[in-house]
């Protein structure tokens, strides 16, 4: 599930911050601001039309977003914006919508969401007049959401435990025989299923529909050597720092910083990864118009913008143009370069719109016994 992912990111933003790595002084104003604001008075507020209120998973990335989309669409337009961190969950959507009481403009979701509530007509369709579909990459402007940014679910390893020959794959990740050890995967399904199935002599291009029962007799397989399904990026962190695990699939993020935090010893990359989306979308009857949401969807589409979000937390740009405007020496970790995208598989949005709660239901029952 993305939003667990989103909610990560703030995390790790937290942490640069605290190691003097990025500028703490508009972070500490805008959760200020925040914090001291209620969330119900936050939800009059929206409805001010000289504002425009994003609602997304809060922490750090009031900051990311505030700095990334906010300050330039407010240069452009004049209007403010306000980031209202309390989560947006698929409940918490849908309770607006259907109270008729909607306080949000623009929302960061999962791309299953806007399919799913698109095809339940609560959504505003997309202004492609407004919004460019030369910076969107191609496959993304969907009717009623596109892209935000992009990350990516990947296989981390202790290279100290595997000096002749690193696993790579979905199968190597299965093979227990040849690289031992404790494993962990994510607790939700998203990447999982796919990764069993590929692991079982499933193609890439023949992964979709997903054979949930065939996936999930793969991982039970597994389950003997899976220390834990872990919940957090945090905690997928920690078991491979501390040796409790040998090898994970975990968010790009997470792996980015155990690089860095390990002088390479964790090492990771995208072959045999999982590319996912987040996608901006727009409830019908928000606060500050259609027209103001799709203003703002356009300029978050800005390479520059985009870069930004990049330098703060590691996600990959909505934009192509962006990835010429990455350093060099970053390159390699844009999830969604052509590089990078070309070893991974994508995540298909309209299947998880159409299978979601069913096949989550089960993997939960067989990760939890």
């Amino acid at each position: 599930m993305s939003d667990h992912f989103k909610r990560d990111c703030f995390e790790i933003l937290t942490r640069r911050a605290a190691a003097g790595e990025i500028d703490r002084r508009s972070f500490v104003k805008a959760a200020a601001l925040l914090l001291s604001v209620p969330v119900a008075m936050r939800a009059k507020m929206a409805f001010a039309g000289d504002q425009l209120v994003i609602a997304n998973w809060g922490g750090d990335a009031i900051e990311a977003f505030q700095k990334a989309f906010g300050e330039r669409f407010t240069q452009e337009t004049g209007i403010a914006v306000r980031i209202d961190g309390s989560g947006p969950t698929e409940g918490a959507i849908k309770a607006q919508i259907t109270s008729g009481k909607v306080i949000w403009d623009v929302v960061d979701a999962d791309a299953n969401l806007g399919i799913a509530f698109g095809k339940e007509g609560v959504l505003e369709a997309l202004d492609y007049n407004v919004i460019d579909r030369a910076k969107i990459r191609k496959g993304y402007d969907y009717e009623f959401g596109t892209a935000g940014y992009f990350f990516s679910y990947v296989l981390a390893y202790d290279s100290a435990k595997f000096s002749d020959e690193a696993p790579k794959s979905p199968a190597d990740f299965w093979n227990v025989d040849k690289f031992p050890g404790k494993r962990t995967m994510y607790k939700w399904m998203n990447g999982m299923l796919e990764a069993a199935l590929l692991a079982d002599g499933v193609k890439p291009e023949e992964l979709y529909p997903l054979n949930i029962e065939r996936a999930l007799a793969k991982i039970e397989e597994l389950k003997p050597h899976i220390i834990s399904f872990w919940g957090s990026g945090a905690e997928s962190q920690q078991l491979l720092l501390e040796g409790e695990a040998t090898m994970g699939y975990i968010w790009n993020t997470r792996a980015i910083l155990l690089g860095r935090d390990t002088s390479d010893q964790i090492k990771w990359g995208y072959e045999g990864g999982f590319l996912n989306s987040s996608t901006w979308i727009t409830p019908k009857g928000n606060p500050a118009g259609r027209d103001n949401a799709m203003r703002f969807i356009a300029s978050s589409q800005d390479a520059l913008s985009q870069v930004a979000l990049f330098d703060l937390l590691g996600n990959g740009p909505a934009n192509p143009q962006a990835d010429a405007l990455i350093p060099d020496d970053k390159k390699a970790l844009n999830c969604v370069s052509p590089e990078a995208e070309a070893k991974q598989v994508t995540l298909s949005a309209e299947w998880y719109a159409d299978n979601y709660s069913s096949a989550l239901e089960k993997f939960l029952a067989l990760v939890s016994k």
